[in-house]
Parts: C-alpha cells; sequence; structure tokens
C-alpha cells in the first residue's frame, strides 16, 4: 500500500481534485439552469482535461518512485498493476 505523502505532488493533486470537483458541480448547475448546450460542453472538456491532466502528475509521480523503487527490488508486481492502470487510463 502507498503511504499518504509519499509522492511529492500528494498535496497539488489533492487540490486539483478540489479544484476539479467544483467545477464538475459548476457544470451541473449550468445544465439545471438550462444553458446553453455549446457552454455545457466546452466546461465538460475543461473538466475532462483537467482529470487527465491530474492523471498524468500522478503516472509521473508512481513512475518516478514506486516504479523504480520496484525496479530496485526486482518487484514485478508493481510493473504489472501500472500496465493495467495505464491500459484503463487511456481507454
Amino acid at each position: 500500500m502507498v503511504e499518504i505523502n509519499k509522492h511529492p505532488h500528494n498535496k497539488q493533486v489533492i487540490n486539483r481534485m478540489s479544484r476539479i470537483i467544483g467545477h464538475a458541480e459548476a457544470v451541473k448547475r449550468m445544465i439545471e439552469e438550462g444553458k446553453e448546450c455549446d457552454e455545457v460542453l466546452i466546461q465538460i472538456s475543461a473538466v475532462r482535461s483537467a482529470l487527465n491532466n491530474v492523471g498524468k502528475l500522478i503516472l509521473e509521480d508512481h513512475i518516478n518512485h514506486c516504479i523504480i523503487e520496484a525496479i530496485e527490488n526486482e518487484d514485478k508486481e508493481p510493473l504489472n498493476k501500472l500496465n493495467k492502470a495505464i491500459h484503463k487510463f487511456v481507454k
């Protein structure tokens, strides 16, 4: 199991996720208020892009810390898990 704050960008990821959640809630309000579809789609695109960027940051941290450590310890299980996670992330 990964220790809390093991990754250097953990606080940054949490802050970004808070902003993404707020943005997603704003999109929901836009829909409830009957905003124009093009405006809603643009905002959904922004949320999706922000989520992808958070995913990239988490992936970068994971590779630079957990995977390097696993390689040094000749542990292939984290590599297998990473491959599965990447496959799901880029679907």
